[in-house]
């Protein structure tokens, strides 16, 4: 937007350090921009001083982030390292109060740098400007910056009296058909506000009479847009034709629900008068009720500017807790982090603290208004949302009175957990090794701690109504999710046909991971090589455990990430040695590093890159930076023995990225004196190298697919962009048709193809990749007794047959109904 710029402030660096722009956060909270606009500093002294004159509007107790009003009205939060809230104030000393003035270069904070810097996640400091209407200028980063050096400049923005009339007068509608199975609900609704990120339109969705701001997951939710719904989308702005486009053609696509279908329970969409199946499978033990209580909140506040700053820190910490998220939980974190910015919750939260109000009773308030919204639409599914709303207004509410951990009981081994509902966090809490079943009087079968329960194999009923509450704790209990039913106190006869079902699952099981050990071999004698993937020496004893016949794909970054110096020669050889002792002889694959500009470390400073995931990254970093490189193939070479190691590159995408370093390898061989000749491979994660994989392999000892980044690169879509990461799927038919490719060219060259990727661990892609002439699948440790179950059933006939079906298929909806077919 074109403005005049008016009220400017300059900004100096508050200590001494490396300067990089706010998207070099290690911490998507920060990256992304979420609180606003800003830069970072990874210091290297241990006194944070004012960036500008102004005034302090708060000081945590744990003294670990200040927020600061500057001269011409903008909010400034500044945050010493990253989760260093945990800390609880060790290694902090504030100098300032709330309410003081301060000058440029005054201290405001001391620390233990050291101290700090072996505790937090990170030392790299994020400097944020959390006020609209004002605009930042940062100055070139990538530098070491002195203390007092000109860093930035913030102005206030006021737009041309032309601007404001242009973008007003831009207007545009767009009526399109809901088509997703449960309309919008929580992960649709922030996919929504995701995708208007880049636009500055003000953007609606009309449903019937009314209406929502469509950057609002809560307001959205509010809808009740069921499947089948017209929507209309209506902007105003000088991007309102863009922004329009964009939302339509989301919701055109389906939202992401095909997708995360695949990943939901197997349980019907229904309301009976009895309990309904969130989590299939049978579970024996003793109950035990979960009794929340909310805790008690202040109703009057402490001064609007210190309330505002203490929700804003409360909400970054738990915004902070999500972004560490894995597997099944990541998706239900983003659409929680969606909830945290919404910009109409925090509107009713900030009204409440004009008003006087605390922030922890504002915040509460904020969330039961849209809780009751929700419910007003008199949609079930739409009410299992409600959950979500509660569980981030607990956590909230348990950061801003400093409490500790979700309210969670110990649970003894064979607990059946009763409850009004569950929440996410609270599931994420629990000793799962002791948790047979859950059994809530409400909640739904698509809510989110189903998702939770069904991936970590939990059986568990939902809707079971107000009766179980009543349930002793201690008494016996049989939970049949398969059966929607919970037998409490239940008969000899009863216990004994339930245990011995029970018996069944787990001799079942005990059986895969006891063959699980054996090579494996399809039904008609082809070798199938199960390997597995590993990020640490714990990673490797698991996969032996599980019967891993070796390492497909050492991730070595996890030895350079979350510390301030990268690892030497030394320390780096130790862990390959451990790693590959601990494997007992078995193929060891280590991948070179593969970091990058969306990896960033803080001792490789990189210039920012608009686009990480297509820069200077894996490969390419590494030779741009040949003393890394040759320091890691030195490590390696020194640290696994020659016959059990591999050394695979990522990243490649032709010839030209393999020769240098294959040449290099020689020479570190030659160095070290070792005669015999270690395999070098590559990663197949880039379409030009599927594409040149007959090629590559010429030259080339093994090909690795990389599914996770060749499906983003294929299919042109962000795997961390929320807005377009619905669309990723590694068995979509364009994806497949490269791994045909790949297949092709290393068997014409006499090669062996792999997959490395996520795709090698779901066994319905197993007679697919199989059928496309993938000769090894590398999977997390916990997957291979099943896999190795469902290769030994096949016959590879069928799985080339299937494969070129797959091909052929139209969506990855109808690749997966013909691949359950065929294991059928």
């Amino acid at each position: 937007m074109s403005g005049m710029i008016a009220d400017a402030v300059t900004l100096v660096a508050p200590f001494a350090g490396w300067l990089a722009p706010i998207e070099a956060v290690p911490d998507a909270v920060f990256a992304e921009r979420m609180m606003g606009d800003g830069f970072a500093i990874d210091p290297v002294e241990s006194v944070l001083r004012a960036p500008a004159a102004g005034e302090i509007l708060s000081v945590p107790a744990t003294a670990h982030a200040v927020t600061l009003r500057l001269d011409n009205g903008a909010e400034l939060l500044l945050h010493i390292g990253l989760e260093t809230v945990a800390l609880g104030g060790k290694g902090f000393t504030a100098k300032v109060a709330a309410g003081q003035r301060v000058n440029p270069g005054d201290p405001l904070i001391a620390f233990d740098l050291d101290a700090v810097a072996q505790n937090a996640r990170a030392l790299i400091t994020p400097v944020v400007l959390a006020s609209e209407g004002y605009l930042l200028t940062l100055e070139a980063t990538g530098r070491l910056v002195e203390a007092g050096a000109s860093v930035a400049r913030i102005a206030r923005a006021q737009p041309r009296e032309a601007d404001r009339a242009a973008a007003a007068e831009e207007r545009f509608e767009r009526e399109v058909t809901v088509a997703a199975a449960h309309g919008i609900h929580a992960r649709p609704a922030a996919r929504i506000a995701a995708a208007l990120r880049p636009f500055v339109a003000e953007v609606e969705l009309v449903a019937g009479d009314d209406r929502a701001n469509a950057r609002s997951t809560v307001a959205l939710l509010g809808l009740g847009v069921t499947s089948g719904s017209i929507v209309r989308i209506a902007a105003a702005g000088t991007d309102a034709r863009a922004a329009v486009d964009a939302v339509a053609d989301l919701i055109l696509s389906g939202l992401g629900e095909d997708e995360a279908a695949t990943a939901a329970p197997a349980a019907p969409v229904v309301r009976t008068s009895g309990p309904v199946c969130a989590s299939p499978g049978l579970a024996i033990g003793q109950a035990l009720q979960l009794k929340a209580v909310d805790q008690e909140v202040p109703e009057d506040g402490a001064g609007a500017a210190a309330e505002r700053a203490a929700l804003d820190s409360a909400l970054a910490e738990v915004a902070g807790r999500l972004a560490g998220t894995r597997g099944a939980a990541a998706e239900i974190a983003e659409a929680h982090r969606a909830l945290l910015a919404d910009p109409e919750l925090l509107r009713v939260a900030n009204d409440r603290i004009a008003a006087g109000r605390s922030a922890a009773f504002a915040w509460r308030a904020a969330t039961a208004q849209a809780s009751d919204a929700i419910r007003a639409t008199g949609d079930a599914l739409l009410m299992e949302r409600v959950a979500d709303l509660v569980d981030l207004e607990r956590q909230v509410v348990a950061a801003l009175l400093g409490s500790v951990g979700a309210s969670v009981p110990a649970l003894r081994p064979g607990t059946i957990l009763i409850g009004e509902d569950l929440l996410p966090s609270q599931f994420l809490a629990l000793d799962t090794a002791n948790l047979a079943g859950i059994c809530t009087a409400a909640g739904g079968p698509t809510s989110h701690v189903a998702i939770l329960a069904a991936s970590a194999g939990i059986p568990m009923l939902v809707a079971a109504g107000e009766g179980v509450l009543s349930i002793a704790e201690g008494i016996p209990v049989i939970l049949d999710a398969d059966a929607a039913a919970i037998t409490v106190d239940p008969s000899p006869d009863a216990l004994s046909e339930a245990s011995e079902r029970l018996f069944e699952t787990r001799e079942r099981r005990a059986r895969e991971a006891a063959e699980a050990h054996a090579p494996c071999h399809m039904a008609d004698g082809t070798r199938i090589e199960i390997f597995a993937n590993l990020g640490s020496v714990a990673d490797a004893a698991a996969a032996v455990a599980a019967g891993a016949e070796g390492c497909g794909l050492l991730r070595t970054e996890f030895l350079f990430l979350d510390r301030d110096t990268a690892p030497d020669e030394e320390e780096q050889r130790e862990t390959c040695s451990r790693i590959a002792a601990t494997l007992g002889g078995r193929p060891l694959i280590v991948r070179t590093l593969d970091i990058g500009g969306d990896k960033p470390v803080p001792y490789l400073p990189m210039g920012a890159e608009e686009n990480p995931a297509l820069g200077l990254r894996g490969v390419r970093l590494s030779l741009a930076r040949p003393d890394l490189m040759r320091l890691q193939l030195r490590a390696i070479l020194r640290g696994v023995p020659a016959g059990q190691c591999r050394i695979m590159l990522p990243m490649v995408a032709d010839l030209g990225d393999y020769r240098p370093v294959a040449a290099l390898l020689d020479e570190v061989r030659a160095e070290l004196g070792i005669a015999e000749r270690v395999p070098l491979g590559v990663m197949i994660e880039t379409p030009a190298a599927a594409m040149l994989a007959g090629q590559i392999a010429r030259e080339a000892d093994f090909l690795s697919i990389g599914t996770n980044d060749l499906t983003q690169y294929t299919l042109a879509a962000d795997r961390g962009n929320a807005a377009v990461s619905q669309r990723i799927d590694a068995l979509h038919p364009a994806v497949l048709r490269l791994i045909r490719e790949v297949g092709k060219g290393a068997r014409a060259a006499g090669r062996w193809a792999g997959v490395c990727g996520g795709l090698a661990s779901d066994p319905l892609a197993a007679p697919i990749l199989i059928g496309l002439g993938i000769t090894e699948l590398s999977a997390t440790p916990a997957a291979i007794p099943g896999l190795k179950a469902v290769v030994r059933g096949l016959d590879m006939n069928l799985c080339t047959a299937l494969a070129e079906r797959a091909c052929d298929a139209a969506s990855p909806a109808e690749v997966r109904a013909l691949a359950r077919e065929a294991l059928q």
